[in-house]
């Protein structure tokens, strides 16, 4: 029939793209740190400071909150003398006229609350902190020695690291954990779910485990304001480690969890404040991306294992290829094993026997 079209049956479709949606980058409205002894306000009334660390990661992020008749201050930095320096520098400056109003530590590790007990005893002010966290630094700074214990020994044993490397990671390659300056015999306990009054603001309290067993978060809705500690970093990914007295343990299961909790909880398009590295913009695409990273480390992992059995310390080289200090071994090791045991409750791997006693897995 003249001027008809072709039918819909005939009509040709466009093609359905084959390239991926674009993946929108991170945004970072502040393009370098604060200077040393100095701070950038992030927001109105919300201080970003610097303080270093003497590691391959040099620095940790802490954040003075406005609460009226001074600051809430968000993690202390490491216990050592260059941090407590950096602190006096403060006291003399920042803090001379508004004090600390309270101090609430993240999570137990010592660049986050190492400072606490040196900080507490010029300022008489309450500590913020998870259960579980107060209770995993307490038991180290009052028993540092439990880090040299056989138990530790046994777990890198176990596992395929020689003695050797043993005896230096379970003295030199602990040591950053007993650079602590106490903590008081009292706390403040914070649960998730809590809302936190800080100034004119009221700050939602969550949680994560991975990286620390309950570590804080604090989010501010009304003004798209998220205090992510170490759970969600910009450039690197936190480290996620199985540790000695739980040695079975699922931390990766627990920080992929809390990754997605997250996604779905928090907005895209806060500002997000993290304990390393530079605030930026752009949560569920870094959230996305550090699933994604340890994905892949699993992916490394079960193509060693494919070729032959092997031990966490074997598996080392296959996921980190630079040159480590104790130190870095130890986060290593434990790192590998994270993936390790995420892997064997996935089905992906399975435990075999050695005749030498260590600890293997291969491909399932």
């Amino acid at each position: 029939m003249a001027g008809r079209g072709p039918s819909p049956r005939t009509m040709q479709q466009p093609k359905p793209s084959l390239q991926p949606a674009p993946v929108p980058p991170l945004h970072f409205p502040h393009r370098a740190p604060p200077a040393p002894g100095g701070t950038i306000e992030v927001a109105p009334g919300i201080l970003w400071a610097r303080l270093a660390l003497p590691f391959l990661l040099d620095h940790v992020n802490v954040y003075f909150i406005d609460d009226g008749a001074g600051w809430t201050l968000i993690d202390t930095g490491l216990g050592n003398k260059a941090t407590q320096e950096a602190w006096q520098a403060m006291f003399e400056g920042l803090l001379r006229d508004r004090p600390l109003t309270r101090i609430i530590a993240t999570h137990f590790h010592p660049d986050h609350v190492g400072s606490a007990g040196f900080l507490l005893r010029r300022f008489d002010v309450p500590l913020y902190m998870s259960a579980t966290e107060y209770l995993q630094s307490l038991n180290i700074h009052l028993d540092p020695g439990a880090l040299e214990a056989e138990h530790y020994r046994r777990f890198y044993l176990d596992h395929g690291l020689d003695a050797e490397t043993t005896g230096r990671v379970v003295t030199s390659g602990h040591a950053y954990l007993k650079r602590t300056t106490g903590l008081p015999p009292t706390y403040h306990r914070v649960l998730a779910g809590d809302v936190l009054d800080i100034g004119s603001r009221e700050f939602e309290v969550l949680t994560g485990g991975g990286h620390s067993p309950e570590q804080i978060m604090l989010l501010c809705r009304e003004e798209g304001l998220f205090l992510a500690a170490d759970q969600v970093l910009a450039k690197i990914s936190p480290n996620v480690s199985v540790v000695a007295v739980d040695p079975e343990g699922n931390p990766l299961g627990h920080y992929l969890r809390s990754l997605t909790t997250l996604r779905g909880e928090v907005a895209e398009d806060v500002l997000v404040l993290p304990g390393h590295n530079l605030p930026f913009h752009g949560l569920h695409t870094r959230i996305d991306e550090l699933i994604v990273h340890h994905h892949a480390r699993c992916d490394l992992i079960l193509r060693a294992c494919r070729t032959a059995p092997r031990s966490g310390a074997e598996l080392i080289p296959f996921v980190f290829t630079r040159m480590l200090d104790p130190h870095q071994t130890g986060f290593a090791f434990s790192e590998v094993l994270a993936h390790v045991n995420y892997m064997l409750r996935r089905g992906m791997l399975r435990p075999v026997e050695s005749a030498d006693g260590i600890r293997r897995v291969a491909a399932a």
